[in-house]
Order: C-alpha cells, then sequence, then structure tokens
C-alpha cells in the first residue's frame, strides 16, 4: 500500500505519478482496478482534477513473478504460422497470469508451445496477448508471436475492423429477434470487479456495441448470436444483462431462472453460457483476410439440446 497526499495540483494519473514514483500507465491501471482512494472515496477517472494536498491511498496488487513461466498444457491450434498463432480456448483455462492464477494459464500453455517466440509488447506476463476471453468462456482468440503481428492485429482490434462472433444462450425470449445495443459500459461502482452499463455521456467507461440475433428459441431461454462491434470487458454478458436476458449460468450478471436451475444443476453447467465461435481478420503480415470458426464445445451443446427439448 502506498499512502501520502497530493503534491500539486492538476490530472488525477500525473498528479499520482509524481508523488508516486509509477508510471502513469501503472496509475491509470490501478484506478481502474478500483485500487485508488482520494480523500476517503474510491477514484474512477484518471483525468479527474485533483487539488494539492488532497490525502491518498493506493492498494498495490500482490507481487507477480518477473516472468510467466514455460508449462506443458495441451492447446487446440486452429491456425498458427510464424507470426502469429490462433487458439480455440477451453472455458476454466485464464488467458494471462494474475493474481490467483500464476500458473496454467494460456500464456504458460504457448510459452511452452512456442518456445518462447511471443511478443514482447505487453511484457514478460503477458506476452503475445492482443485480446481476452473471460476465463469461462471458451472459444477462439489469436495472440502475436512477433511484434510486427501485435501491432498490425492491436491496430486492427482499435478500429473495430475484427470480426467476431459469439454464440450464447440468454434467459428468457427476447422481445425483439434482433436488435442493437448500444451501451457504454465501465467499471461498476457498487462492485469494482464487475462491469455495468453507464449513461452514454458519462466521462467513465468505453462506448460498447453489439448486434444480437436470435438463432432457436429455446424452454425458458434463446440461442443467440452476438456480433460485436467492439470488444469491451465483459461486453456480452453486461449487455444482455442489461435488456433483461442475462446469459445463463452467469455468476456475476444475472441469476438463472428458477425453473431452469434443476437442469443447470444436473448438468453440471456452471459457467456464463457464451462461446466465441467466429474470429477473422486481416493477416498483419501477409494482408490476406482469414477466418476461423470453432463449433460449440460439448457443455453448450447439451445444454442447448436439452433446452430445446431434443434429448427428452
Amino acid at each position: 500500500m502506498i499512502t501520502g497526499s497530493i503534491e500539486s495540483a492538476g490530472r488525477l494519473d500525473k498528479a499520482l505519478a509524481e508523488a508516486t514514483g509509477l508510471s502513469r500507465a501503472r496509475v491509470q491501471g490501478l484506478i481502474e482496478e478500483g485500487r485508488v482512494d482520494v480523500a476517503g472515496k474510491t477514484v474512477t477517472s484518471a483525468s479527474a482534477k485533483v487539488a494539492a494536498g488532497a490525502a491518498f491511498r493506493i492498494i498495490l496488487a500482490a507481487a507477480m513473478p518477473a516472468a510467466a513461466q514455460p508449462e506443458d498444457i495441451p492447446l487446440v491450434i486452429a491456425f498458427e504460422d510464424q507470426h502469429l498463432i490462433v487458439v480455440d480456448k477451453p472455458a476454466g483455462m485464464v488467458v494471462h497470469p494474475a493474481v490467483g492464477n500464476i500458473t496454467g494459464t494460456l500464456v504458460n500453455a504457448l510459452l511452452h508451445h512456442c518456445r518462447g517466440n511471443l511478443s514482447g509488447i505487453n511484457g514478460v506476463a503477458r506476452p503475445g496477448i492482443v485480446h481476452r476471453i473471460d476465463k469461462d468462456t471458451s472459444g477462439l482468440l489469436v495472440v502475436a508471436k512477433s511484434d510486427a503481428a501485435h501491432e498490425g492485429l492491436a491496430a486492427q482490434f482499435a478500429a473495430h475492423t475484427v470480426h467476431r462472433r459469439y454464440i450464447a444462450v440468454c434467459a428468457g425470449h427476447p422481445s425483439a429477434a434482433e436488435g442493437t445495443i448500444d451501451a457504454r459500459v465501465g467499471r461498476s461502482d457498487a462492485d469494482r470487479k464487475k462491469m455495468t452499463v453507464l449513461p452514454n455521456n458519462s466521462s467513465r467507461g468505453k462506448s460498447a456495441i453489439t448486434h444480437y440475433k436470435v438463432i432457436q428459441r429455446l424452454d425458458e431461454a434463446a440461442q443467440i448470436e452476438c456480433r460485436l462491434e467492439t470488444g469491451r470487458t465483459h461486453q456480452v454478458r453486461v449487455h444482455c444483462a442489461s435488456i433483461g436476458h442475462p446469459l445463463l449460468g452467469d455468476p456475476a450478471y444475472g441469476r438463472t431462472p428458477r425453473q431452469l436451475r434443476p437442469l443447470l444443476e444436473r448438468l453440471g453447467f456452471a459457467r456464463q453460457a457464451l462461446h466465441a465461435a467466429e474470429l477473422g481478420f486481416q493477416h498483419p503480415l501477409t494482408g490476406e483476410m482469414v477466418q476461423f470458426r470453432s463449433n460449440l464445445p460439448q457443455d453448450m451443446a447439451e445444454l442447448i439440446d436439452q433446452l430445446s427439448g431434443s434429448d427428452r
């Protein structure tokens, strides 16, 4: 923990960096994680103005190892060349090491598989990681082996030109069979580990757009596809919950309807019903347009079968 007082008035992240010796990027990350208090209140905006003399407290995360370690963990590879690798991640696997998940991550597996040949842009704890999907979301993500590939992929994600299609199972039946959810997403004040929908004129959070379409009406649920224009943390989960149709099994953003709980318990389905089924982009080195598809994992396929009555 770091405590002290602001030395000179101005923008919060800059003032804290000057007062603590931390980089502005590190301070911004700590603010985003809800680890910074000023004058006894948790702050949410790195750009907020702060007065000289204001007391602050920064709660640092536990120290991480200097570098992730290679581990011989089996991977399902959808594509690989000298520049990048596309992985079909199982549910339950964390993407990169963090406090509480230092081993067994996708990065640990990739370091072994790629013999350490991953982009260094995101540092030793997250080598090659251009984007992420949640621990309990399954499906496709691309990892950069070289810095050139990383920069090219990151530019496409920033420009929202990467094709991402998810399959999900939500509670209830959306009143519109298809539509667009355009709602800003940011950190929740009530629980800093969760995200929430914010007013679109808010200075916090980031704009987020999800296009959805009902594929199949199920018993008290629906199978939907979601195409992402943006890729915010927990975007599909937060957006679906915001329109009253949270994903089945999601422990953070909604409750499974009472009538469906016995089925999920019988199936042992204890994760958000979300799968990254398609991923497409322009290869950053060859310029070729590439697209990859992943079949539904067994647990989601069985859940959909049961909810459609096909196995009854």
